[in-house]
């Protein structure tokens, strides 16, 4: 099963990085939270976990329109909210890899018809931010 909508870009890790915030707020999405999972990982584990990992942030992303539709439709689905946008390179790595959940899970979870039209809404905009970043890299 897949659950993540992805893309590849041939930028440098902090221009992804950037570009990647920017092609979010591009599409109504404000970042709420920002995990660094390196640094968490040099700090709790060692040099040799974060090493492992790579440059790997998790962007908690949010557009404010669609969280007060899916959350007027269902207050649980404020479990599965910020959607969370992964920007990641591996050590070695020659390119960036940005993913994000594909809003499709939540409607795997509900049965409300409004949480399926707020999953497109917000997967059309999830795939034009990932289809902008490709176009920056090439």
């Amino acid at each position: 099963m897949t659950y993540t909508l992805a893309t590849t870009v041939s930028l440098p890790w902090a221009e992804a990085l950037e570009r990647t915030r920017e092609a979010l707020a591009a599409q109504g999405f404000g970042i709420l939270t920002e995990i660094n999972v390196r640094s968490t990982f040099e700090a709790k584990l060692g040099a040799e976990a974060a090493d492992a990992v790579g440059d790997y942030v998790i962007l908690g992303a949010c557009n404010p329109a669609l969280a007060s539709r899916a959350l007027a439709a269902e207050p649980q689905m404020g479990a599965l909210l910020p959607c969370n946008v992964v920007v990641r390179r591996a050590a070695d790595a020659a390119e960036t890899t940005v993913e994000a959940i594909d809003p499709q899970t939540m409607v795997q979870l509900s049965e409300a018809p409004s949480v399926k039209e707020v999953a497109d809404d917000a997967g059309t905009r999830l795939r034009k931010a990932l289809a902008s970043l490709g176009q920056a890299g090439a």
